[in-house]
């Protein structure tokens, strides 16, 4: 299957299942989505920000009079971008496995909301966060967080009305804790993050053979519609494609790793023209810092944290030779 259209808001998968998509797709903006049977309401991940999750639900509603109460919510992961919006729906039950519980409340929702203050002191790192997140976002309303109430392991089949939702954790992949939400009898699958459709995917966590594995799964479920984490609604296809990036990435990153190259360096070294069309590529070099932690390399904390100023740098240096190139990604 195709993708879908790429418009912002509400798409109608039918029979109940609602999407909800945010172009560009890109760092923040993320995917969700809906599910009604019968008067009951579950609703699959919320958004960046407050004001962005009260347009959403505002967009639900006015398509779906029962989504005026959500009964529950799943989150998939812990990344804020999936769950900053949850205290607007704080007396639903909230459900994330465990893992993605405990990742969730190590987050500092101040740290965000204070980028546009204190970026300037922040050096690479900090300019790259204010530019792909800090000055897009109002982070204003989520000065605590609203964490899961309800928490599971591994597995979880849920009834809403008269439809079966499995939630399965494919983590650790993309973070510690990925689950995807399968509608077995609608043959849709909401995968969080496991996928980005045409956007680079980048791995906090790892291994990357569980991501790998996490896309074969999602590929032998057969599902219909796809509605990934980033990008537009689509079918399995997308899933290969990611699937056949890791593949890629992992057997280029290993040549490089073996030749004693530096993480950055390798990055840089990686030809990524089959990918050209795909958002964020500056997220090859999270990818190939996680690759290299996985097989044993020794990072130091300033390293760590100077994960997104390497990114910001690629970033630039991407953008300079393609404006001298006169192309674009």
């Amino acid at each position: 299957m195709a993708n879908w259209p790429f418009t912002q808001g509400v798409h109608d998968i039918g029979n109940g299942v609602y999407g909800y998509v945010q172009p560009d797709g890109t760092w923040g903006w993320s995917n969700a989505g809906l599910i009604v049977s019968e008067g009951e309401t579950l609703l699959v991940d919320t958004l960046m920000s407050v004001p962005l999750t009260r347009e959403m639900l505002d967009s639900f509603k006015a398509k779906v009079p029962a989504a005026a109460k959500i009964d529950r919510l799943v989150n998939t992961h812990a990344n804020p971008d999936h769950f900053f919006g949850n205290g607007l729906v704080a007396d639903a039950e909230i459900i994330a496995t465990h893992e993605a519980r405990k990742e969730m409340a190590s987050f500092n929702p101040k740290m965000l909301a204070s980028l546009k203050d204190n970026y300037r002191n922040m050096g690479d790192g900090g300019e790259f966060l204010y530019e792909t997140m800090g000055r897009k976002f109002d982070f204003s309303g989520v000065d605590q967080l609203t964490l899961p109430n309800s928490t599971f392991d591994k597995q979880l089949s849920l009834a809403v009305g008269d439809k079966r939702v499995e939630l399965t954790d494919l983590g650790p992949a993309h973070t510690l804790s990925d689950t995807i939400v399968w509608l077995p009898g609608d043959r849709v699958v909401f995968t969080g993050d496991l996928l980005f459709n045409e956007g680079h995917p980048i791995m906090w966590a790892g291994p990357i053979e569980n991501w790998i594995t996490a896309c074969q799964y999602i590929m032998d479920l057969d599902p219909e519609v796809v509605v990934p984490g980033h990008g537009p609604i689509t079918g399995k296809s997308a899933v290969a494609n990611m699937k056949a990036y890791f593949e890629y990435i992992r057997d280029e990153t290993r040549v490089r790793f073996d030749a004693g190259l530096g993480f950055e360096e390798a990055a840089r070294d990686i030809n990524m023209t089959e990918f050209r069309g795909w958002s964020d590529p500056e997220r090859i070099v999270a990818n190939v810092f996680s690759l290299y932690r996985q097989w044993g390399a020794q990072f130091t904390p300033d390293q760590q944290r100077d994960l997104f100023g390497a990114m910001g740098r690629y970033h630039r240096k991407l953008a300079a030779h393609d404006e001298a190139c006169g192309h674009d990604h």
